[in-house]
């Protein structure tokens, strides 16, 4: 088998080969925090999240790199609005967001950068644009000059002459071209600013991503990925700004997930139909909410909908009560089926869902080899229960299918460890309500009464988190069960 994948830069798939041997290097570009994380967000961490898992089965050494946008005019407004630092603000949605990725079981980025923690990276690239002939200085503002690097907007399909005639920008006579984009911005009254050959300001919001990615990842890398809203302008100024400065291929292979769909209408904040993940976790199983964005491609648009999720803790049961028969299973002297029947079928399973895998992170073909594994292993658990086996092959299939399981970021937990880690739909009623009055004694700055709530949601195994916002909870970890 050859992993092969669908490379937007040139609308084809094609053969994955990394730039070292054995080793990839990731960048997906990150969240801006000035509000609480979204269903979108969260079915782009996912398919990055599984592409990681799997390069990693696949035997790859990863470097997965995923950045936040922690200074921005959405931030800056926000933070301006609640009356609060910017450092507060994006500090408070940061471990948001973390906290809800930790409850969907996506693992963390091998790095996090944070874009004011690299102003110093950002002002060194731009110089090198403006000493190229590429950025160009006006007051203390710089931009990049789209004319001057003529493959521009390649990746979106589109050409100089087709941007221009579709551009849909503001009128500012300081640009020497309606399509050049902004590398950093002077300093405005009552907002954060940086020193710079140009003066105080702050960086552009393109020209993160590439010092960001070229820091961690070298000048080259080998996949870049996120969202199909950033193909442009983002992922377009990135190439432009990164290719202008090192002359070199900036990503190898160009990844990006189709959007989640509320109805007929594409989900985003300016439509104002967001729903956020805190949301939907608070009345469906995380790993039921992965399974389901998981049973379509990445690549293609997400319908939302409560009753599809909920239809998924039906498979999950079944890999669970799978994965609990084996482990109450004490298996006698090792006895395969007499024709090896059984763990060749097991065999020819893993080696379709990899096949699956391999095309382009085709996961709903990867789930159907995974739950064609669980009848065949259902069937050989009905063997051992009428005596004709020992149970030691079962275990060995169970095993495969726990594997298997883990690329999809699936626990394959046992159903009683599983259930440890959630509430009950009351428990999470009586919670909610009893935050929301520790919230309300906070604002009447009755603290003695906020203490006394957060011991008692203490003792239910509750953990606590402080937001702007108001405060968010979750189960503690290795809290137990209510009776």
């Amino acid at each position: 088998m050859s992993l092969r994948i669908y490379n937007t830069l040139t609308r084809q798939k094609e053969s994955f080969v990394p730039l070292v041997p054995g080793q990839v290097h990731m960048y997906v570009c990150g969240i801006t925090p000035y509000d609480v994380s979204h269903i979108g967000h969260a079915r782009s961490a996912l398919v990055f999240d599984v592409i990681a898992r799997y390069l990693a089965h696949a035997g790859y050494r990863v470097t997965f790199v995923k950045n936040y946008t922690d200074v921005d005019d959405k931030i800056i407004t926000r933070a301006n609005q609640l009356k609060v630092s910017i450092a507060e603000l994006t500090e408070g949605y940061v471990k948001a967001y973390e906290a809800d990725m930790t409850r969907l079981g996506v693992r963390p980025p091998t790095e996090a950068p944070r874009a004011t923690a690299h102003i110093p990276e950002m002002v060194a690239l731009i110089e090198q644009l403006v000493a190229k002939g590429l950025g160009y200085v006006v007051g203390g503002d710089v931009y990049f000059e789209v004319g001057r690097f003529p493959t521009y907007g390649r990746l979106s399909g589109k050409n100089l002459e087709e941007l221009l005639a579709g551009a849909r920008v503001d009128v500012n006579e300081r640009k020497k071209d309606p399509r050049d984009f902004t590398l950093w911005k002077a300093a405005k009254p009552g907002e954060p600013s940086w020193p710079s050959p140009w003066g105080r300001g702050r960086p552009g919001w393109h020209v993160e991503c590439s010092a960001m990615a070229m820091k961690y990842l070298g000048e080259t890398i080998d996949l870049h990925g996120g969202g199909e809203d950033l193909i442009f302008p983002h992922h377009s100024c990135e190439i432009a700004q990164s290719e202008g400065a090192t002359g070199k291929p900036f990503a190898r292979y160009w990844v990006h997930n189709g959007f989640v769909n509320l109805g007929s209408e594409k989900m985003s904040k300016s439509l104002g139909n967001t729903l956020t993940v805190e949301a939907l976790l608070g009345r469906h199983d995380p790993e039921a909410l992965r399974l389901y964005f998981l049973q379509t491609h990445y690549r293609n648009p997400v319908e939302l909908s409560d009753e599809g999720i909920a239809g998924m803790r039906r498979p999950l049961e079944r890999f669970r009560e799978l994965v609990d028969t084996a482990g109450a299973l004490v298996p006698t002297e090792p006895e395969s089926s007499p024709d090896g029947t059984f763990l060749a079928q097991v065999g020819a399973l893993r080696e379709r869902f990899e096949a699956a895998m391999e095309d382009d992170f085709n996961t709903p073909q990867a789930i159907a080899a995974l739950n064609q594994l669980a009848t065949t292993l259902a069937e050989e658990r009905e063997r051992v229960r009428s005596g004709g086996r020992s149970g030691h092959d079962f275990v060995a299939g169970v095993s495969v299918l726990i594997d298997l399981g883990k690329v999809l970021g699936l626990s394959m937990a046992g159903r009683e460890s599983h259930r440890a880690q959630i509430f009950e739909p009351e428990e999470r009623a009586h919670i909610d309500s009893l935050v929301k009055e520790r919230d309300e004694a906070r604002r009447r700055r009755d603290w003695a009464r906020a203490d006394a709530l957060r011991a008692e949601l203490d003792a239910l195994g509750v953990a606590l988190e402080d937001a702007p916002t108001g405060t968010k909870w979750k189960r503690k970890s290795g809290a137990p069960t209510a009776p």
